[in-house]
């Protein structure tokens, strides 16, 4: 028997995907527990349409994210730093001082955890952070550590 799953189930498959189960197990467990709907032709041009637009969402925020890295790219991202005379960093560069500089320089909110730093970062100089923008869209940034004085 076909069913087209609700959600996503462990060892069979995700959300808005078409699956051959056994009868039993798809009207004992997966029907009743409101895991799957049976592939009738009325639930699989729904799940055309659901996929329809998923796709629509996906593109635009794709080219929300294209926009957003373009951006990033532009100019190199400053980030000011207390230094003593030799250069050296009280301190180090933190995830969250990279998203206050992206937020005051480029206008974007960027969550501080979907930012990686490669390097630890302890002097001045130019430095690659990861952006991870999920659905594996991930950019690398370089940006530079300057003295606040």
């Amino acid at each position: 028997m076909e069913v087209i799953l609700i959600q996503d189930v462990d060892n069979l498959g995700g959300k808005n995907e078409l699956v051959k189960v056994k009868n039993g197990y798809a009207r004992n467990y997966l029907i009743p527990q409101k895991f799957a709907v049976e592939a009738n032709p009325s639930n699989l041009k729904q799940l055309q349409e659901r996929l329809k637009v998923a796709a629509k969402k996906e593109a635009a925020l794709l080219a929300e994210i294209n926009k957003v890295v373009d951006t990033l790219k532009a100019s190199p991202l400053k980030i000011t730093a207390k230094t003593g005379t030799s250069g050296k960093i009280f301190g180090s560069v933190t995830s969250l001082q990279i998203a206050r500089a992206i937020r005051e320089q480029k206008g974007y909110e960027i969550d501080r955890k979907r930012i990686t730093i490669t390097d630890d970062i302890k002097e001045l100089g130019t430095y690659k952070a990861n952006f991870d923008f999920g659905n594996n869209n991930q950019v690398e940034i370089e940006f530079e550590v300057v003295s606040e004085a």
